[in-house]
């Protein structure tokens, strides 16, 4: 057996594992919110059910940790432990769709120096950020309103339910449960149990995240790279679907969206052909949601997940059609930002008032 094989053993092992510990943290972490008391959870549930704050927490949290499907992950497990009702999830879960993208536009700064490369660069990597802002404009409104994102997750879980869907997801309970509860016991032992497992079970999730997407990115990455090069933009459906599979893949829409700036910037693909490669990202980070989602058993909390998966269906639904939109606002404002460094900082200003902005009003 070659070395190279070897490693590659070594890393679905790393794998199998990371997806293990992702999802006992999961179920870890709602069990825990279970123990912080009615106190807690009624201030929490009183905060977001002003579903404006909810859109604002979401954009802060996962502007700070750039990882939507974390910050989903969490919003479920809290959910699932009673914490979060469905109605003030579904805010915090459209906020974290804005606040994953700025890692495309720090990518992009490394084409500063070149004008008109960095031009077609800041345009790819901010067609994203658009995209989730015009979602964000038209289907917040009519969700405050309408309720229709809720109504159809609802429907969406209730027909999985009736089919038999969700029970062929127990095995996860088998899995899970007897580590839950022996850490259970073992926390017992601390003051503040409630808390401690809380900031263990975030630590376990980002750890097995990191370990996920750094493994995976490692084993797949070169040979991704060497498809987008020859065979993803053929069109629109293919690089769409490619974004999707790339995303359920590594299990960050950011990793996914900044491979491609450097080909946007070099002029190798074009900001019409990025867009739909950008929605496919956008639908993928929806598959950690449910994934997490599922392994709380909890039928509200595979809600929210349903919920997060038909609000970027709504999106690419609403805005592939009117993709001059999206595109057309990136491209001016590429074509500006390049035109020289004042209008850069000045933009760069506006742009990280987006994700400033919201925590000053939270604290407000």
């Amino acid at each position: 057996m070659s070395e190279k094989t070897k490693s590659n053993i070594v890393k679905v092992v790393v794998i199998v594992v990371a997806v293990y510990f992702f999802l006992l943290s999961i179920k870890l972490l709602g069990h825990s919110f279970k123990l912080f008391g009615e106190g807690f959870a009624e201030s929490l549930i009183e905060m977001t059910s002003n579903p404006f704050v909810g859109l604002l927490i979401g954009i802060v949290a996962t502007s700070l940790i750039q990882s939507s499907s974390t910050t989903s992950s969490i919003v479920v497990g809290m959910v699932a432990g009673d914490i979060l009702t469905l109605a003030g999830a579904i805010p915090v879960v459209m906020g974290a769709n804005i606040g994953t993208t700025i890692t495309n536009t720090l990518v992009s700064m490394a084409h500063v120096t070149r004008r008109a490369e960095f031009r077609r660069a800041f345009s790819a990597s901010i067609v994203h950020d658009l995209f989730n802002i015009c979602a964000v404009v038209v289907l917040f409104p009519l969700e405050l309103k309408f309720h229709l994102i809720e109504k159809i997750a609802v429907a969406l879980v209730e027909g999985l339910a009736g089919a038999g869907g969700l029970s062929l997801f127990n095995p996860l309970k088998l899995a899970l449960d007897p580590v839950v509860n022996l850490l259970d016991d073992i926390f017992s032992y601390l003051p503040f149990k409630g808390l401690f497992m809380a900031v263990a079970s975030i630590l376990i999730l980002f750890t097995a995240l990191g370990y996920l997407v750094k493994t995976i990115r490692s084993l797949v990455l070169y040979k991704v790279e060497i498809i987008i090069n020859q065979y993803l933009f053929r069109n629109d459906l293919l690089a769409l679907t490619m974004g999707m599979f790339m995303t359920l893949v590594v299990q960050s829409s950011s990793v996914t969206t900044s491979i491609i700036i450097p080909l946007a910037g070099a002029g190798v693909v074009g900001l019409r052909q990025v867009f739909p490669y950008t929605l496919g990202a956008n639908f993928g980070t929806t598959g950690t949601t449910i994934l997490a989602a599922l392994a709380t058993q909890n039928e509200i909390a595979i809600t929210v997940a349903f919920a997060h998966l038909t609000f970027n269906a709504f999106g690419i639904v609403i805005f592939y059609p009117l993709r001059f939109i999206p595109i057309g606002l990136a491209e001016f404002i590429g074509r500006k930002v390049s035109l020289s460094r004042r209008n850069l900082i000045v933009f760069l200003f506006f742009y990280l008032l987006l994700y400033i902005l919201p925590l000053v009003l939270i604290f407000l």
